[in-house]
């Protein structure tokens, strides 16, 4: 299905990076129908040397060659990029925006304003970190002048690097970004808690990592693969007057539920502060 589409990257970081990576190694897309473009000339040297795809310095030269193409520069710099490429972009491209905090009715917004005549359909999109290893949780929604066929076309790109799912309301995907975007780091502070936990009960620091994260990485493996809800599997660990009951009365007592709840609150609060440009 994407063989012949050419997919231009609009920023060369490590998101770009993953994906282009996965792109590759799925065989869904041939280097040489993938461009960059980035103002770091040695990104550029570094993703035409490892991955051997077509570079450019500047954005608009990658959006003339582009079917589709991945808005993956940081929020702060999406608006003036857009205004960049809107005189270049023709009638039939697709757009896909990983640019936190912007909402596609503001990315329509540049585009006409700096001259874009015509209608271009807009993905939106939010990824996590995971893609570098392809085992990334992507949520995307279609935007003004997206269809099925462009949330399919998404899909199947963002597949390459994990797990895809579609959001109808796109007003819904600050709750993703305060879940799913920000949730990595929620993980990884409490694989850190496990360890110290550890290291302080006497196991060796290599050690303590080694369980902690094969635990993590099991579990999550292990609710995937079964047909039993999390509550269930949560029960099935916990044996009545056992270690683990007294482990999670712990937790209860201390909130953690809760306060996972309000991290994601937060963070949810803080991406709908970046959609109203505060």
């Amino acid at each position: 299905m994407l063989t012949k589409k050419t997919i231009g990257f609009l920023g060369a970081g490590n998101l770009a990076e993953a994906l282009i990576k996965g792109l590759i190694s799925s065989r869904s897309v041939a280097p040489g129908h993938i461009v960059a473009a980035d103002r770091m000339s040695e990104r550029l040297i570094h993703m035409a040397e490892v991955h051997e795809v077509k570079v450019f310095s500047r954005n608009f030269e990658a959006v003339r060659s582009s079917d589709i193409i991945f808005l993956t520069v940081k929020p702060q710099d999406a608006l003036g990029v857009l205004a960049e490429i809107a005189p270049e972009a023709v009638q039939g491209q697709l757009l896909i925006s990983v640019a936190a905090g912007i909402t596609t009715a503001s990315i329509m917004e540049a585009l006409k304003d700096a001259g874009l005549k015509h209608f271009m359909p807009i993905v939106r999109a939010m990824p996590n970190t995971p893609a570098t290893v392809r085992e990334a949780a992507t949520a995307i929604c279609a935007g003004p002048g997206a269809g099925t066929g462009h949330l399919e076309l998404a899909a199947a790109l963002f597949s390459t690097v994990g797990a895809v799912t579609v959001i109808e309301d796109e007003s819904l995907m600050d709750a993703v970004t305060g879940l799913s975007g920000s949730g990595p780091a929620y993980v990884f502070l409490f694989m850190e808690a496990l360890i110290e936990a550890g290291v302080k009960l006497g196991l060796a620091s290599d050690t303590a990592k080694a369980l902690a994260m094969q635990t993590v990485l099991g579990a999550a493996k292990y609710a995937i693969d079964s047909r039993k809800d999390l509550g269930e599997l949560r029960r099935m660990v916990t044996s009545p007057g056992g270690t683990t009951m007294a482990g999670l009365k712990k937790l209860d007592e201390g909130g953690f539920c809760e306060i996972i709840e309000k991290a994601v609150e937060a963070a949810t609060k803080r991406a709908k502060e970046l959609s109203a440009g505060k």
